[in-house]
């Protein structure tokens, strides 16, 4: 069965008292600066991993604030490993805009090594400015890249993005939740997407045509057949419980997408 995953972003709204009144960028800015500092670097981000052990992962995603290439130092590096081995936690991927330069991609990966993932999933400019340092950076470092969708309204236009060559280290993140915003079948997307998928946030939306996340079952995502979509594909990495309210605790809700999702793999798994 597949391993499931926190997704650190779940947080976003955490630093602001689950209150985030100015947009994403808001609490990635609080975020960012709630776990920078080294002096209560590994007190925070232990922190983060008990609550995601309490819920019940023993394995998470971290996004990139809590543990970022524009700032961790070998310091943060060491004592990010000392609580993941603390807690016997396993990182399924390390989700980020990895900027536009070949160093900021390099340091990226290199965040990924230290966590102990090979999965990166989000945007970078490389693609479309210098994709053979993109391509030449992932081989070095044995990695894959998934483009997360977001603005993109289907999987045509996802794969027009990323291309048919690279498909050894250039594939997609499939945001289930963004599919739904955009009013595209996101178990369709999966299916037509095939052996492109490298990952999958797997988030539900309360409405087409903008981003509400909520608890699998009471949005638009057809969350079920997402999962049997999954299987019919061959897809067999970790799959990433994702839920970004911006004005309440997103836990009790996660704990319970949790159950169902087991609960979804289970059957599929006897079914197949």
């Amino acid at each position: 069965m597949n391993r499931i995953s926190f997704m650190g972003a779940n947080l976003v709204a955490q630093q602001l008292d689950w209150n985030m009144t100015e947009g994403w960028m808001q609490g990635d800015a609080a975020a960012n600066a709630h776990y920078r500092p080294i002096e209560t670097y590994e007190e925070r981000f232990d922190a983060f991993v008990q609550s995601a052990v309490d819920a019940g992962f023993d394995t998470v995603d971290v996004w990139h604030p809590q543990l970022s290439y524009e700032w961790a130092t070998d310091a943060h590096f060491a004592a990010a490993r000392r609580v993941l081995d603390r807690h016997g936690v396993t990182v399924a991927s390390y989700g980020s805009h990895y900027g536009s330069t070949p160093e900021q991609f390099r340091r990226a990966n290199e965040v990924a090594h230290v966590l102990g993932t090979r999965i990166l999933g989000g945007g970078t400019h490389l693609l479309e400015r210098d994709r053979d340092s993109l391509v030449a950076i992932l081989r070095e470092y044995g990695n894959v890249w998934g483009l997360e969708n977001h603005p993109q309204k289907s999987s045509a236009e996802i794969l027009a993005e990323i291309g048919d060559e690279d498909s050894d280290v250039i594939g997609v993140t499939v945001d289930t939740g963004w599919f739904g915003t955009q009013g595209y079948d996101a178990a369709r997307a999966i299916r037509e997407l095939g052996d492109r998928v490298v990952y999958v946030h797997l988030k539900d939306v309360r409405a087409e045509g903008a981003h509400d996340t909520c608890a699998y079952g009471d949005g638009i995502v057809p969350i079920a057949d997402c999962v049997a979509a999954m299987r019919e594909i061959g897809y067999d990495r970790p799959i990433s419980i994702e839920h970004e309210p911006e004005h309440y605790d997103p836990f009790p809700e996660v704990i319970r997408s949790r159950v169902t999702l087991v609960e979804l793999l289970e059957k599929t798994e006897v079914a197949a």
